[in-house]
Formats: C-alpha cells, structure tokens, sequence
C-alpha cells in the first residue's frame, strides 16, 4: 500500500467534527490521526495538572473535554476493527494501541488530578453537586485507584507494563478467533453429504462455495453444489441441527470446539499470560484476586454472593437438564439411532431438534419466511413506540456507513424531535467481523461537548448483528433466535439513546455498573413472546401473512424447551469465568483447560471432552470486557425478568397500562443511566428490590435440592 500524506484538511478521523467519515477513513489515516489526537490531549493534560482546581468546571470538565477528544478519533479506529478487520488496519491499529493505552495510563495515575478529585469529595460543597456528578466524582477515584495512582516506583512501573501487555495480548486473542473461524471451511459436493439440511442452508452454503463468482443479487439454486460450511454460526448451528452425517457434524464440531488452539494462531499462552498478569495487577493493588477487583466496581456485594446465587441456579435446574438428556436418549432409541446409549456433544442440537419438531410440530426453519429483516425492524420500531412513545425513521444516506449493507436510522422523541440515532450493521461477514452481537457507542450525550449552536449533543449508538444474510434475491430471513438477538442488542441501544443525563461520564451505559448493564437487553428479548408483538414484527417475505396463531402458540409452548440444559450452559460459562479469576493460580500445575472441565463437570450432563479447548476461543471473558463478570448475564437476568413481570402485572394486552409502565421504565431503567445506583433505578421502577421468582417462573423451572 502506497504511503500518503495526512494532513489536517485530508484527514477523515482528526477533521471530522461530525460523524465519522467511514467512506474516507483507511488504514493510513489511523497512524498519523491518532499520533496527533495523543499529542493534543498530552498537551491538555499538562495544562490541566498545571492549573487544576477542585471544583467542577475546573476539573471534570476540561477532564471530559479530553476524554471525549480522544474517544472522538480511537473509538471509529477501534469500531472498524470489529466490523472490517483487515491486515492494514490490524497494523495500524497495533502500531498505536500502546501509546493509547499509556495516555489512558497517564490520565489514570495523575496525582494532581486524583488529589483534585479526592479534595472535591471531601469538600462541603460535595453535598450539593447533583447525585450523577456525585457518582461520576467517587466513580473516577475509584477507577485512578484502580488503575495504579497510588503505587510507587518499580511497582508502578510494572503496573503500567501489565497494562500495556494486556491490551496487546487482548487484540491478539481477538484477531486469532477470527482467522480461525474465517480458515475453516467444509466443502461437501454428494447429496448424501448434505443429507437433512435445510434448503435456507443450502442456499446460503452455494452461495458460499462460488466465492462471489456471480452477483450476490442472482438467484441461488442450493440443490446444487458445491456447499460450503463455516464455522460462522448462521452456517455452523444450522448444520449441526440438521445434518444426518453424523460423521460431518463430529467434525464439524470438533473444529469448532478447537478453534484458536493450534499452530501459529494458539490463543493458549496468550490465554495463560492474560490470567497470570491480571492476577499480578490484582496483587499490586492489594485484592486477593482479579475476581475481588472486577466485583470492587460492580453491583454484587462480593464474589461469594455471586457464587450463592449461581449455586441457586444450578439446583434449580440440575435435575431438569437430566430430564432433557434423558428425552434426547429416548427419543433417539424410538427412532432407532444407533448413538442413542452414546450421545456426544455433536449429537444434542440435532436430537434437540428432531424431539422439539415430534413435540411442537415445527422447527425454526418454518419460522424463517416469516422473519424477514425489513417486516422484523418494523415491528421492532413499532414496539419502541408503543412502549417508550419514540419514532424511529430510516435515514440512509444522511451519514457515511462503512459497509454497503450497514443503514442509520433518526429517532424522535414524543414531541417529534430527534433525541438520538443509530447505525444498523445486521449480516454475517465472516472475513472481516468479529463474531457476536453487541452495542457500543459512537457518540454519547453531553451538554458539554455539544457543538456550537446545540444545547446538547445527541446519543448515537452502534448496533451489530451476525445473522443470516440474504441470499440471491431473498431479503434475510431470520431465525427466531436472531430476532431475540436483535431484540437484545435494541435493548443495549435504548439505554444508551434514551438517556436524559446530560453529563457525558455518566450518560447512556456510562457508569453503570456492569452487571446491571443487560437489563434492558435482556427486558427486550422477553417480548419476542408476546403474541401481538410478533404479530406486528412477522410478516411472510412472499405474502406478508402475520405469523399465524397456531405458529405462535407452538413457539410458546417450547418456550421452556430444554430451559434446564439452557441454564446450565449459561452457568458453565459463568463459573468457569469466575473459577479462573477467583481462587486459581495460573502459575500452578492447574491448567485452565482442567478448571473448565471440573466446572464441566458439575453443571454439564455429557462427560467433557480432553480435547476441549473452547476457552481458546471465549473472547467475552479475553477479549471481550466480561472478564470475572459474565455471571452479568444470569444476574441481570434476574432483574429483566422481575423487570418485565411488572408489564404482566399491568395487563400485556392492555395498551394504556402497557403504555404507562413502558414510559415509567424509560423515565428510570433508559434515562437515568449512570447517574444513580443501579439498585435504586430498579426500586424506581418496580417499587421494590428484585427477586428470582420471575426468572425460574419465565424459565418453567422451580426450586430444588442441590445436585
């Protein structure tokens, strides 16, 4: 790639005071535009620790003004990786990541500023701030402390050198998931390879297989091959749902459960390097573990009542996950497999499948015509509106997008003015997006860094899917399970578009404490099953037909369909997550492989696998922000479910009452946002704190003795 020459006026991340210019940014721009963003707020942070006072405007302003001026030029860098991950970006993006990081570094141990902050405090006048700035001011001690500002000499110095390696090691893991996946593929050319697929996978697996040889536009016969099968999930959970090759789904499946272990993309050591340093950093700053320093800024009191509450859960759904193995085996048996007496981990999503098909008289890939991605959006905004009385307008083409099929979109608040807005980047892209679903910022609101003439600078959010993509002339049609995901990833962008803070630390997810932060996602997904709600968000993609009653009522009924094996996953990950920051010693004979598998061993119901290296690939707890906090999702879940049984209590069918609890969420879950405890923003809202009883209600499951 030629070199260029950035200059302020040709510079897309650096001269845009807007939105990004995603049409402009390249690989190039990122060195020299991040260089000279570092130097600018090097600069205002040495007039800031020269001239700091303890007030206010002297201190947290100029502090936000910086903050948001870098955030203004990484965070499109870092957003790009995600979703157009390239060999020149990753080298650009590496090339100034440690001195990112060491300006993080530096603003987070600066003793003038936390001495100015602590003074703040500490002062008489700390009693009339507003509550949100209150939090916003312990929130930053809290987080100098927590980033080494009160070590001295050699420890500082090996505090800041972890950090630095962490966020290096983190990229790392990152980018070997996604070659991983992207290096697999399984082409199958008979039929009898091919045997019990859907014709929606076999569409999109010849789709897969030309390699963009015809217009991705042109009609698709999938009973042609070659096929092509991946390790991205549209292609992988289908398949192994569905295929009768036995056989190709153990490979399939070993592939997967191997990805990243191996040759010169082994997350191994990186894994192991990653746990012994964050212990390190947690010794440094005087916590037993990591776990105890991840949970010092969270809403659970501690890790053992985390614990408590996980050992809850996996009493209360043990004994029904074995019933669920249990039907797998009989069903099986009936119909005369030969694996019946010997499941394995490739057998049960496709045995799930064929005894959910016997027992609901349907199965997702009847539900896919009736989810198509523009009937569901729709539906979605409707939903929006009816609850939280916003209008959500299509806007393409108002702002740059960074891929073709990306599309932004206005929301307007009940008097018709906008209040937010947000990009939409629904399809899998194997080759250049991480895999997941997720909501980060790209903007967030501030009164503060409003630009000249507005009053305050509106929110705007990034929503990223990695559902099925259309294939030849079909728009997406999604499975049910990417309509909850959608729904999910919604929730996240509410929260962070309708927020009424106005101070930009601790607006929209800001300040939140993370283990509250899946509320409103997980709130969401709960209506997926109500029956007008999908109504509204269904439509055949040939018809328009609603999703019929009856299609409904099945949908409903297998609700709670292996809800126990569900929980148990969900519990897996949880207390694997929290075993290897809590307790264990990555210097030790343990290896993490063996904590997973004695994890494995008391939630899973099949025997682990010795070859099993999935944590090579658990990027939420490596790489992903959710280290010794995944449990986040089990405990807002908690919340969500209480959350949206005040919605039952009212009446769902009831639109004033829907109407009126739906505006009072949005005045307390969606609009406080950081600004005050996320304990005290339930009680809002419910009139009283949380309990379990909806989650196991919603789940079909019920307290039980320990197993």
């Amino acid at each position: 790639m030629q070199a260029v020459v950035v200059t302020p006026r040709s510079d897309p991340l650096t001269d845009n005071k807007g939105l990004p210019a995603f049409d402009r940014i390249r690989a190039e721009h990122v060195e020299p535009a991040v260089q000279r963003a570092l130097r600018e707020a090097q600069a205002a942070l040495d007039v800031l620790e020269a001239r700091v006072q303890p007030t206010w405007a002297g201190l947290v302003e100029p502090l936000e003004r910086l903050l948001d001026g870098i955030d203004h030029v990484w965070g499109p860098v870092s957003h790009l990786l995600g979703v157009c991950n390239s060999p020149a970006l990753r080298v650009a993006y590496e090339a100034v990541q440690p001195d990112v990081v060491a300006l993080q570094l530096r603003i987070g141990q600066s003793v003038p500023l936390y001495k100015a902050f602590c003074t703040l405090r500490d002062a008489p006048e700390f009693d009339s701030l507003s509550e949100a700035r209150q939090r916003i001011v312990q929130a930053t001690i809290r987080d100098a402390e927590h980033s080494g500002v009160g070590l001295q000499g050699a420890e500082k110095e090996r505090f800041s050198a972890i950090q630095l390696e962490l966020a290096d090691l983190g990229t790392q893991y990152s980018n070997h998931v996604l070659d991983a996946t992207k290096a697999y593929h399984l082409d199958l050319t008979t039929h009898a390879e091919v045997a019990g697929l859907p014709q929606s996978l076999l569409r999109m697996a010849a789709q897969a297989a030309r390699s963009g040889e015809a217009p991705a536009e042109q009609e698709v016969d999938g009973n042609h091959g070659p096929w092509r099968i991946t390790l991205d999930f549209p292609s992988f959970g289908p398949f192994m749902q569905h295929s009768r090759r036995r056989d190709l789904r153990e490979e399939l499946y070993r592939a997967y459960l191997t990805r990243a272990s191996g040759g010169e993309l082994d997350n191994t050591e990186i894994m192991r390097k990653i746990l012994a340093l964050r212990a390190e950093m947690a010794h440094l700053l005087g916590f037993a573990d990591y776990a105890a320093l991840s949970l010092a800024s969270k809403m659970a009191p501690s890790v053992d009542d985390v614990l408590v509450l996980l050992e809850q859960l996996r009493c209360s759904s043990y004994e029904s996950g074995l019933r669920d193995l249990n039907a797998l085996r009989d069903f099986a048996r009936s119909s005369g497999a030969e694996e019946a007496d010997d499941l394995r981990q490739w057998d049960t999503a496709f045995w799930a499948e064929r005894l959910r098909e016997a027992r609901f008289d349907f199965n997702d890939e009847q539900l896919r015509p009736y989810f198509p991605l523009p009937r569901v959006l729709d539906g979605v905004f409707a939903l929006a509106r009816r609850l939280y009385g916003v209008t959500i307008l299509a806007a393409d083409g108002e702002t740059p997008v960074w891929h073709p099929d990306v599309r932004f979109f206005r929301v307007l608040g009940e008097d018709g003015r906008p209040v937010a807005a947000f990009y939409l980047d629904p399809y899998s892209r194997p080759q250049e997006k991480r895999g997941g679903a997720w909501m980060d910022e790209c903007q967030g609101r501030s009164k503060l860094c409003a630009a000249p003439g507005e009053s305050v600078r509106l929110p705007v959010a990034y929503l990223v899917c990695n559902q099925s993509p259309p294939v030849g002339n079909q728009p997406s049609l999604m499975t049910f399970r990417e309509v909850e995901t959608l729904l999910h990833e919604f929730g996240h962008g509410l929260q962070h578009m309708l927020t009424r803070i106005d101070e930009g630390l601790c607006s929209g997810i800001r300040n939140i404490e993370w283990d509250a932060v899946e509320l409103p996602s997980q709130f969401m997904e709960n209506w997926s099953y109500h029956r007008a709600t999908v109504r509204a968000l269904s439509g055949h993609f040939e018809t328009g037909e609603p999703l019929p009653d009856a299609w409904f009522d099945k949908i409903l009924a297998a609700r709670t369909f292996r809800a126990g094996s569900d929980m148990l996953r969900q519990l897996m990950l949880a207390l694997t997550d929290l075993k290897l920051h809590h307790g264990y010693d990555p210097a030790g004979p343990v290896s993490p492989f063996a904590v997973h598998r004695a994890v494995e061993e008391r939630t899973l119901l099949l025997p682990p696998m010795p070859e099993d290296r999935f944590l090579c690939a658990f990027s939420h707890i490596f790489a992903g922000g959710y280290a010794a906090g995944y449990y986040s999702y089990k405990w807002a879940e908690i919340l969500s479910a209480d959350a949206f049984s005040a919605f039952e209590e009212a009446g769902l069918d009831d639109e004033r009452a829907v109407a009126d609890t739906g505006r009072r969420f949005r005045d307390t879950v969606l609009a406080l946002g950081g600004g005050r405890h996320p304990m005290d923003v339930f009680r809002a809202f419910r009139g009283r704190e949380p309990n379990v009883e909806a989650l196991l209600r919603h789940a079909g499951l019920g307290s039980r003795e320990a197993a």
